[in-house]
């Protein structure tokens, strides 16, 4: 075997990579559960999880782990362990509220009218104790301030003057009002889901609270709170403003400092008499000075001569110089709360506005240093920034010239004219960069900047340049949000769940490897080896790049498992096959892999196709599934092909005396002389499919599917027990009756024994009668459930009791985008599919029927689901069911594509002349390999679906159906639309042909005719 050695190479390499990642994520999950049971109450057994949380916290720079010397932080542990996404750990629960103060300010262009203040100031009081909208509060608090006034006269303006004017009525100004405040909050919703989705977590749930400013945010694992923080309440309001020269406010500076000078003068002779009254700010010489006022006693002269020595202020006396930037003004970061108050003092605002000026603060103290300098800002006649970040386009972590963490930033066409009118105007000057009110940066303008490119360097580590370039690139919040809830959840699949589903998968496998064994022998044994490389190869590969491991990615791993298989059972029937025909066994070998080899790259090819534009165009758990998709299609290919074909090479070194068998004494000759008539039964199947189609079609337009909260939203409640609760047993129990045909989702909440439970039933009425139902309906099924007896309001429970945290209205968690971009991913796939099968197999009608088996196949899961219904047994529709659809679609295509290929092999062999007769040999030929691949494939699913619990039916429900169709749709709708295709295409070209024979024998008739 050519290339041997390079392929035991990569192998050690790989395995070697493996082991070190996957050992880190076993040391990880060992100081996790070290955490649970420091946090872990030893009487009640009940697990804190905010305590766990602060564990975590404080080890999370400390050594941790000593390998060859070399010792590695939490952090850096975390950071190469394998993640699990909310569905299997949990993670951290934000509630952010946008302000809306904000942005009805911002519609009334600052308006500072003061019953118009007032009415805000009072509105945001009151809501504290409402459920009324932010915008009624304002419309009731501004009448009862100003009874007669008309909100016209604050909100008419320039920026509104084609929606409003003077003679509006106020109805018509609040429709405007309530409008741009929803639209700020749609847009803050996305934003924020941007910068999550960049942030770097698998499958985050982003949902807004119907009614409120608030958006809800569950982000899986998080490690570093603050940082995730930041990252959400951050405004990212970018602004280039012109900064001062020193001589163009020493004015202004020389003003301030006479004032605070004459105010700290007053303060310490105040001192002098009454030795008991503080001093405002304090100078650098104060304890001195105030022991000598002291011992002056009330001798006048005496103060005033010492008063007369103080000639400078705090504002300059606490001042520093730095020898590279002789002229700036910089304070040590302990005076700068000092400073600040001085800048708030009304004289002082004053004579910075006379010099048109403000100061800002730079983000970070200088390199090596505890010194902030403070910029003073040069403002145009209107106040605003010559340039904003709105003109950003791209954003990216580089380096600037002297080689530091920079962020680099294009503008758009509009911002880099300005860009380069600015620069222009400012050659030789300094313009500072601005965030959120912090200067990054204020380069030194040297030339004219045409291109519109500019720089942010500000003393980063790699982490924040990352942050800070994904939240230019997401865009400005449309106002300042604020965390208005923390906590810390559990996962939604528990962990006895997870259990129950791990031994049943492991179970699964076990049966696989003894099926395979029995059937292939020898052969068996070395499929068996590449799939468990494949196994580990995969969750190597995804911890190495720290990718998070969810349910609807144990999908995409349940499907390249199946491909793994696929593709030993392809070589192991062609080498049958060649073994049967009197071939040697050496020869056999290489002719087997080299006939099954086209047929692999073609079913991996189309697959992983699918799994670049999954994660190209999807989100949510679609991107998820692809990312696992595609390594596993890599591992898989890998260890199926090449792994095998070194095991192979070693185990025949002894050349055709080699004792390797590829069938047992019981499995001989199953299967190899099929000979069905499979086509002569398609229109029957055709019937049949349709049958049910049109039956799912007719259920689920009448009755719908039971969708999830994921899907529909609902209402959210925290429920406290007295005792530890088991989320999966908790939904099972309550998932009948009331809530029978409707979406639950149950996890725990900070605490074991908090559980927050989201329902979608009465999703659609939002009145305080319907609240009222729910609740009501959600507390009778968990006292039938638990036993326990709900008390409302209760602060302190007893044993066998419990009640209401809180409660909230939730929306989407998969929004219509997520839908949308979904919908297109799966269109798009379809197109790349036909094409590629298009350009492989040199018909169209390969490509068409390749495409109406994968509709077919999700059209008979969702009919399935909607007939299970009707007969009682209802699954949830939910993100986890978006994963299972993706692996039946990849499994069926891998199914048809393997068919197609044996079928384009004797089509080139025999010809078109007897079409059905090539094909029924065709599928004949392959449908060992269908069954085999199949059964391995079910066999693991059957076991989920059986005991894996009841929090895992649905999911194994959908892959049992989707294996089974995957499979018929191959044999009975695939091919036999490439059939009846074909045959059309062949019979429309055999009539022209007798045409134009026709036509070419009467014109010769004719000539004839004409000559005699």
């Amino acid at each position: 075997m050519k290339n041997k050695n390079t392929i035991i190479f990569l192998t050690l390499i790989i395995t070697a990579l493996c082991v070190y990642y996957l050992s880190i994520t076993f040391i990880s999950r060992g100081i996790q559960n070290d955490a649970v049971q420091f946090a872990k109450n030893p009487d009640t057994g009940i697990v804190d999880q905010i305590k766990k949380q602060q564990y975590l916290d404080s080890i999370w720079r400390e050594p941790v782990l000593n390998l060859l010397g070399a010792e590695f932080t939490y952090k850096e542990i975390k950071e190469n362990e394998l993640n699990l996404g909310l569905d299997l750990q949990g993670g951290m629960h934000v509630t952010l509220e946008v302000s809306p103060v904000e942005i009805i300010k911002g519609i009334s262009g600052n308006n500072q009218d003061p019953a118009f203040l007032q009415a805000l100031e009072d509105a945001r009081l009151l809501q504290r104790n409402s459920q009324e909208n932010f915008t009624t509060l304002f419309q009731q608090a501004y009448k009862s301030k100003n009874p007669n006034g008309q909100l016209s006269r604050i909100f008419a303006n320039a920026a509104n003057r084609d929606r409003l004017n003077f003679e509006s009525t106020d109805d018509e100004v609040m429709e405007l009002i309530n409008n741009e405040v929803d639209d700020a909050i749609d847009r803050a919703f996305n934003i924020l889901r941007t910068r999550i989705d960049r942030f770097g977590t698998s499958q985050p749930n982003i949902q807004r609270l119907q009614g409120t400013g608030r958006i809800q945010i569950e982000l899986p694992g998080v490690d570093n709170p603050s940082r995730v923080r930041k990252l959400l309440q951050g405004v990212a309001k970018l602004e280039f403003w012109e900064v001062h020269e020193p001589n163009e406010i020493a004015t202004a500076l020389n003003g301030i400092n006479q004032y605070l000078l004459g105010e700290e003068r007053a303060a310490l002779l105040a001192a002098s008499n009454n030795p008991q009254t503080p001093t405002t700010e304090g100078t650098d010489t104060g304890n001195t000075l105030e022991q000598q006022l002291a011992g002056a006693g009330s001798d006048s002269t005496a103060v005033d001569s010492l008063t007369s020595t103080i000639t400078r202020s705090s504002w300059i006396s606490l001042r520093r110089q730095v020898a590279y930037d002789p002229t700036g003004i910089y304070y040590e970061l302990r005076d700068t709360a000092k400073i600040n108050r001085m800048l708030q003092k009304q004289e002082v605002k004053r004579l910075i506005a006379g010099a048109r000026a403000k100061f800002l603060w730079g983000v970070k103290p200088e390199v090596d240093t505890e010194l902030l300098k403070l910029y003073p800002i040069k403002i145009g006649r209107d106040g605003q920034a010559p340039l904003t970040g709105e003109v950003i386009t791209n954003a990216r972590q580089g380096l600037d010239e002297r080689t530091r963490i920079s962020v680099d930033m294009q503008m758009n066409a509009i911002g880099a004219r300005k860009w380069k009118n600015l620069t222009g105007q400012n050659i030789n000057r300094n313009i500072a960069i601005v965030l959120d009110d912090y200067v990054y940066t204020a380069p030194n303008v040297v030339n004219e900047i045409p291109n519109g490119s500019s720089s942010i360097s500000g003393n980063f580590t790699i982490e924040e340049a990352d942050d800070l370039a994904n939240v230019l690139k997401a865009g400005s919040l449309p106002a300042p949000t604020r965390i208005v809830e923390e906590g810390v959840i559990g996962p939604t699949l528990g962990k006895e769940a997870q259990a129950q589903g791990i031994k049943s998968i492991f179970a699964g496998l076990i049966i696989v490897v003894i099926f395979m064994i029995f059937y292939y022998a020898k052969g068996g044994i070395v499929a068996n080896v590449a799939l468990l490389f494949n196994i580990f190869f995969i969750m190597g590969i995804l911890a190495n790049l720290s990718a998070a491991l969810t349910l609807p990615g144990i999908a995409g791993i349940v499907l390249t498992i199946g491909m793994s298989i696929d593709a030993n059972v392809l070589i192991f029937e062609r080498i049958r096959e060649e073994l049967r025909n009197g071939i040697p066994l050496l020869q056999a070998i290489s002719s087997g892999y080299k006939k099954a080899y086209s047929s692999i790259i073609d079913a991996n090819v189309t697959t992983f196709l699918t799994g670049i534009i999954l994660y190209w165009l999807g989100q949510g758990p679609v991107k998820g599934f692809a990312i696992t998709l595609m390594i596993g299609i890599a591992c898989s290919f890998f260890s199926a092909v090449f792994i095998t074909r070194v095991i192979m090479t070693w185990m025949s070194k002894k050349g055709n005396d080699s004792k390797l068998s590829f069938a047992s004494p019981m499995s001989k000759g199953w299967l190899s002389n099929i000979n069905i008539d499979f086509l002569g039964k398609r229109r029957m199947a055709y019937f049949i499919s349709g049958s049910i189609i049109l039956v799912g079609v007719i259920l689920i337009s009448t009755n719908g599917l039971r969708l999830g909260v994921d899907f529909q939203g609902g209402r959210s409640y925290v429920m406290q027990f007295d005792e530890p609760m088991i989320a999966s047993d908790v939904k099972t129990s309550i998932s009948n009756g009331v809530f029978q045909d409707v979406g639950v989702e149950v996890k725990t909440y900070n605490t074991s024994n908090v559980l927050k439970i989201t329902t979608s039933y009465l999703v659609e009425d939002e009145s305080t009668e319907a609240d009222s139902l729910v609740l009501n309906a959600l507390v009778g099924e968990l006292e039938q459930a638990t036993g326990k007896t709900y008390i409302d309001g209760a602060t302190d429970l007893d044993v066998g009791q419990f009640t209401k945290g809180g409660s909230s209205k939730v929306g989407a968690t998969i929004a219509d985008d997520i839908k949308k971009s979904s919908l297109n991913s799966f269109i798009i796939s379809i197109v790349a599919i036909f094409f590629y099968i298009l350009i492989r197999f040199r018909r169209w009608q390969f490509s068409l029927g390749a495409i109406v088996a994968l509709v077919h196949d999700a059209m008979i899961v969702l009919s399935a689901f909607a007939i299970a219904g009707v007969l009682g047994i209802s699954f949830e529709i939910d993100q986890v069911f978006i994963g299972a659809l993706l692996t039946i679609m990849g499994y069926s295509i891998n199914d048809t594509v393997v068919v197609f290929d044996r079928i384009r092999e004797n089509l080139q062999l025999k010809g078109s002349r007897d079409l059905i007769g090539t094909f029924n040999a065709s599928i004949n030929s392959t449908v060992n390999r269908t069954l085999i691949t199949s059964m391995t494939t079910l066999i693991v699913v059957l076991v989920l679906f059986l005991f894996g619990g009841e929090v895992l039916r649905g999911f194994s429900f959908a892959f049992l159906v989707g294996i089974i169709i995957g499979t018929y749709s191959s044999v009975f709708v695939a091919t036999p639309i490439v059939v009846d295709m074909t045959k059309k295409t062949l019979g429309a070209a055999a009539d022209k042909e007798r045409e134009s024979a026709r036509a070419k024998a009467s014109a010769k008739a004719a000539a004839a005719a004409g000559q005699a």
